[in-house]
């Protein structure tokens, strides 16, 4: 972007913009500027529908009977297809159950399983923490085993791919700077190399088309919650490629995984397909609400989408750069399209009251340790002014020195 535009310009952009009319599906508080999207997304008015009518008539009325009659049973087959089309997986690869964490462990069992005679777990040395928690979970169950890390081992992941390597686990966009991975080019390295590649949706689901069927991808999960608007603590996904599923398996063999779950066999059986990836009963509350959160999704253009998220996030970067300059804060995230996700980070030595000050104005993002603070960008609510009134906030609590009243130094359970 060369030239900044004035207020005029920018509510000229939201008129011109082709996904303005999805603001109005979600409930947005008078207020609020809210850029938190990549942590929880809004709620979307068709998930309270949902909700309502799981509650007062499938449960409240119907009871037992709505695991045929509503299609309780089918939820994670049903909800995993619908999620699929926006990660680019046909039909049978993906399935909604568990968390985030839980799918984690699984798929890294799963590949390992693919590759026996493999000794090495590969992952990224600033990744998400729970998938580096995890990963050493998986180490712990299976002696033989190591963990490499980039950042740590070696300066890229690349560097850390050899024969040895059975899996690697990566996300696509990186949670704190929000740079963006070339899935296609990685996924190809690694299978050059006969590794696997379980890629870590959970920043890239909902915010930029995905294809990991054209990427041949092996294994994916993510979370429901930020760009798809599932709800607190929604169910999250796993997705496993068709050329692996008739020989992967999982270790959590559960009953709702098994091939004949109601025939309550003695023993493990597991089920066909994608099916295989489910455990326990399913939180169906859950998956009603983020069954309403998909249907905003139908008809959505995603290649628009991903145009108004690097708009949305150009402008950000420009006007935060010119209103806040000389205050210390430095851009994390990368200014080049082809490597950046549906947010912006920059670094400042005050982040944590700083981000406090501007929640308190009425701009919400958060707070990543040490020195983060992160803004997400949900194209189908946040619109062109919403970020100049939020650059136009931070400037004055970065001049005035807002930020250094001592109630935005307490730190919060939650950043």
């Amino acid at each position: 972007m060369t030239a900044i535009p004035d207020f005029s310009a920018v509510q000229a952009m939201d008129e011109a913009d082709v996904l303005r009319a999805y603001r109005d599906r979600f409930v947005l508080p008078d207020g609020l500027i809210y850029l938190n999207g990549n942590s929880l997304g809004v709620a979307p008015k068709a998930a309270f529908t949902h909700l309502e009518t799981a509650v007062t008539q499938e449960w409240g009325q119907d009871l037992i009977r709505s695991w045929n009659i509503a299609g309780w049973f089918d939820l994670p087959v049903t909800l995993g297809d619908r999620i699929g089309r926006l990660i680019g997986a046909a039909p049978g690869q993906t399935v909604v159950c568990d968390t985030t964490s839980i799918n984690i462990y699984k798929a890294l069992h799963a590949a390992l399983a693919l590759r026996p005679d493999r000794s090495v777990i590969v992952a990224e040395g600033d990744s998400f923490p729970t998938d580096i928690y995890v990963a050493e979970g998986v180490l712990s169950t299976r002696p033989g085993l190591s963990l490499r890390l980039e950042g740590v081992d070696a300066p890229s992941i690349q560097d850390l791919i050899d024969d040895k390597v059975a899996v690697i686990l990566v996300n696509q966009v990186n949670y704190k700077s929000g740079e963006l991975r070339d899935m296609a080019a990685l996924t190809r390295k690694a299978h050059q190399h006969g590794a696997l590649v379980v890629w870590d949706l959970c920043h890239t689901a909902g915010a930029m088309p995905v294809d990991l069927d054209g990427a041949n991808v092996d294994l994916a999960v993510g979370c429901t919650y930020k760009y798809l608007n599932g709800g607190p603590g929604a169910p999250a996904f796993i997705y496993a490629a068709t050329r692996h599923l008739g020989a992967i398996n999982q270790p959590l063999s559960g009953w709702w995984g098994h091939a004949r779950p109601f025939a309550f066999e003695k023993h493990y059986a597991a089920g066909g397909g994608i099916r295989r990836f489910l455990c326990g009963t399913q939180p169906i509350l859950s998956m009603r609400a983020l069954k309403g959160a998909l249907d905003v999704w139908d008809d959505v253009d995603l290649v628009a989408l991903r145009k108004k998220s690097l708009g949305l996030t150009d402008l950000f970067i420009a006007l935060v750069e010119e209103k806040c300059a000389g205050h210390g804060l430095e851009l994390e995230t990368p200014r080049d399209h082809a490597l950046r996700g549906s947010q912006v980070s920059f670094r400042h030595p005050h982040a944590y009251e700083i981000m406090q000050a501007a929640i308190a104005r009425g701009v919400i993002g958060d707070f990543r340790a040490p020195s983060t603070i992160r803004f997400g960008f949900t194209p189908l609510y946040i619109g062109y002014a919403d970020v100049w009134k939020a650059a136009d906030i931070l400037s004055d609590i970065l001049a005035t020195g807002a930020w250094k009243d001592a109630r935005f130094a307490v730190r919060a359970a939650v950043t």
